[in-house]
This record gives C-alpha cells, sequence and structure tokens, in this order.
C-alpha cells in the first residue's frame, strides 16, 4: 500500500480481495480505520458474465465448455458445482461473514452493479459520502453507451473524449438453458436472502 499523505486517500481494489479467505484478517491486521466497497451484483447473472469473459479469452487455446456442464456436478439432480470460482464468488454471504468479523458494517459500502449501470451517479453519490468526499462527480459526468449497454465517464471539457469500458466489457452473454437458470436461481435464493438480513438492503435479485 503506498504512504497517504495528509488531505489524501489511497484506494486498493481487486475482486479477489472479497472472496480470499485470508485477506479480511491481512487487511485488519494492518489497519482497521479502513473503508471498505464492495460491488454485488445478481449472482446468476454474475456466474454467467465470469463464463463469457473466461471463454473469450480461451478462444484462441481451446473451445470452452459449456455453462451447464461447468455450473453443475450433475445435470439430471441439478447438484450445483459451488468449487466453481464462477459459482463461490456469487455467494456474498459467506464472504461477508468472514469479513464483519474484522471490521464493523459501518465501515462497509455495498453497491449495487445494477443500480451502477441504471443511475451511476446515484451509486457515485453514496460512494463519496461514504468516503466523506466532496460530492464532485453528479449526472453531467454520465452518458449511456447503447452500443456497450453500460454507462460512459465523461471527462473534463479540456480532455478530449468520454471514457467507456474496454473492449472486453459489454459482451454479449451465450444463451443459457433456462431450467438451468432457474435451478441457480433457487441455488442462490437463501444465499441472497441472508445477505439481505445481513445487509439491511434488499437487491431484488430474481
Amino acid at each position: 500500500m503506498p504512504p497517504t499523505l495528509d488531505g489524501q486517500l489511497t484506494i486498493e481494489k481487486t475482486p479477489s480481495y472479497f472472496i480470499t479467505r485470508e485477506a479480511p484478517r491481512r487487511i485488519a491486521a494492518m489497519s482497521r480505520d479502513v473503508k471498505l466497497m464492495i460491488v454485488v451484483r445478481d449472482p446468476v447473472t454474475r456466474a454467467i458474465s465470469d463464463y463469457t469473459q473466461t471463454a473469450s479469452k480461451r478462444r484462441s487455446v481451446a473451445p470452452q465448455r459449456p455453462f451447464e456442464s461447468m455450473a453443475f456436478t450433475n445435470r439430471t439432480t441439478g447438484l450445483v458445482d459451488t468449487s466453481w470460482s464462477a459459482i463461490k464468488i456469487g455467494v456474498y454471504a459467506k464472504h461477508l461473514e468472514r469479513w464483519l468479523r474484522h471490521f464493523p458494517l459501518s465501515r462497509v459500502c455495498l453497491i449495487s452493479g445494477e443500480k451502477l449501470i441504471a443511475d451511476p451517479a446515484a451509486e457515485m453519490r453514496r460512494v463519496q459520502d461514504f468516503l466523506g468526499l466532496k460530492r464532485v462527480i453528479s449526472e453531467k459526468h454520465f452518458y449511456f453507451n447503447e452500443t456497450k449497454g453500460f454507462p460512459c465517464l465523461m471527462k473534463a471539457e479540456r480532455s478530449g473524449s468520454p471514457h467507456c469500458l474496454g473492449k472486453t466489457k459489454g459482451r454479449t452473454h451465450p444463451r443459457i438453458d433456462p431450467q438451468a437458470v432457474a435451478r441457480l436461481r433457487d441455488f442462490y435464493r437463501p444465499f441472497n436472502m441472508k445477505f439481505y438480513q445481513m445487509t439491511g438492503i434488499n437487491f431484488g435479485w430474481p
């Protein structure tokens, strides 16, 4: 972690922190004053998105197995493969439990991935308030890119073109068997309900 001077905030990020078992203890040992921000989205959509991202990288190496064969250890019984990282990431309640052993919920800002797309300015207001920053980012800093299906960030007037997510974002998801999607929703539902109870936030996932 780089040194932080008075009046500065240092931000470090990686998706793996949230799910790495040792991370909460190690970060708490470094400082219990850190503020934690976690972006979550519908875990079924997230699993399909992770699969799509991985598949796009593997095409030049070897064909990717179908999503359904990776998500289930047994399609007949509907047994979900919880060892697959794309599935494991979405069990948010289990991951958050580890963090709450070391940090109070007041030091955690949970950001809705769906709202970050639908209304990025509103979510950024929450982030700025959470970090104790002056509200600088607002609606005028975003526009929705219809091609990508994501909002893009408008740069300062003198800095040129808007900044959009790279080509690895906004890929079209493959068609997944509706029965597989329904089974995954059944699997995640109790974990989602527990997550809502733990955080006091209903993210509205099906």
